[in-house]
């Protein structure tokens, strides 16, 4: 797998086409993860102007600070045939792409776009409406190339590898800090590019579903709520949550957390093209409420992930579009149980021609180290 697989030349293309359908002028892709799914620049966020200009017709181009020119031109984008335009410190970048794309009506801007940017590029385009990207870009990105069902699966194996590690660092007496430390180690050891999060949440704090670390000393008995991910050197990211326990863990929490593995065995078995995201979430939720936990599973049960940990499409109810192979995202149902503790199992999930096809395989079952 190379970055012309996931980053393919005929990607640029596509997003004109989509573009000039959806009745935008041009796309606007400053860094993030609009700009490298488009064209694999994983370019610095910086105050200097780094932009891909997308036209619906007429030829794209890269507005570059001159210093970044060579990060540029030796990233994947240097396949695209763009015109790369170096501006220098006395230039004004937001003029030259204004006065090179000529008048428009309507442009999308990256989501991820800095207000500071959005408003320069309000101030040389005052009669352009403005609008998001990703209201063309999310089609593309959420049917995953075949390419990028291998990144995406390659992480999920690197960031299992880290869960078959975690019971070397649980133990009582340690801080959630000491365990989350080692785990990003961890997770850079086995081949992410960077750490994106560590969520280690012991007793009380596993009640939180976004709790990070803190310097609380995990206790015998205690439920411990192990939430981690990182992003691959091809851009493409890693989640995956599991649960343990050091030592026994309540007889209640024992209870709830078989509930909770049939729910997520549930969701993921839901999977399949046609139904609705939302079915998806109900299969887990339905089943969480009927065992009479309905009011801890306090969140939507997945999202997307791709570029970004967290894109569409979102598992949640009111999402009535229909699953279609290449859908990736997280299946992660929860129970919380306020102030005392609470569990969470997560598997990324790609929607296949058949069914669903899990990309993490830890097991599920409590881990009780």
């Amino acid at each position: 797998m190379t970055s012309s697989d996931l980053y393919p030349v005929s990607r640029l293309a596509a997003v004109q086409e989509a573009t000039a359908k959806s009745g935008l002028d041009a796309l606007l892709l400053t860094p993030g993860p609009d700009l490298r799914y488009v064209s694999g620049y994983d370019a610095k966020p910086l105050e200097r102007l780094t932009c891909l200009v997308v036209p619906a017709s007429g030829e794209p181009f890269l507005m570059v600070p001159r210093l970044e020119l060579p990060a540029a031109q030796a990233s994947p984008a240097s396949r695209l045939g763009l015109d790369f335009v170096a501006w220098d410190e006395t230039d004004d970048p937001y003029g030259i792409a204004s006065a090179r794309l000529g008048r428009v009506a309507k442009v999308g801007l990256a989501d991820r776009m800095w207000a500071m940017s959005s408003l320069r590029f309000r101030e040389v385009m005052p009669e352009t409406e403005q609008v998001l990207a990703g209201s063309v870009l999310r089609e593309l990105r959420m049917r995953k190339s075949p390419a990028e069902v291998a990144a995406l699966r390659e992480a999920g194996q690197a960031i299992d590898s880290v869960h078959r590690r975690v019971p070397e660092f649980l133990r009582a007496g340690r801080t959630e800090r000491e365990v989350g430390r080692d785990i990003a180690e961890a997770i850079l050891a086995a081949g992410h590019e960077m750490v994106d999060f560590v969520i280690v949440a012991s007793g009380p704090n596993a009640a939180s579903p976004h709790h990070d670390v803190s310097d609380r000393a995990i206790q015998a008995g205690e439920p411990v709520v192990v939430d981690i991910g990182g992003q691959l050197h091809n851009g493409y990211c890693s989640d995956s949550t599991r649960t343990y326990s050091v030592g026994a863990p309540p007889a209640d929490f024992a209870e709830y957390y078989e509930v909770l593995r049939r729910a997520q065995d549930a969701a993921c078995a839901a999977v399949r093209p046609g139904v609705p995201c939302e079915s998806i979430d109900a299969a887990a939720r339905d089943l969480i409420a009927a065992a009479g936990y309905g009011d801890y599973f306090i969140h939507r049960t997945g999202h997307g992930i791709g570029v970004e940990t967290h894109e569409e499409p979102y598992i949640v109810s009111g999402n009535a579009e229909p699953m279609e192979p290449g859908f990736a995202f997280s299946v992660e149902p929860g129970i919380y149980l306020p102030e005392r503790h609470g569990a969470r199992i997560e598997d990324i999930v790609v929607c296949t021609e058949t069914g669903g096809e899990r990309l993490n395989l830890t097991s599920r079952e409590l881990v009780i180290v």
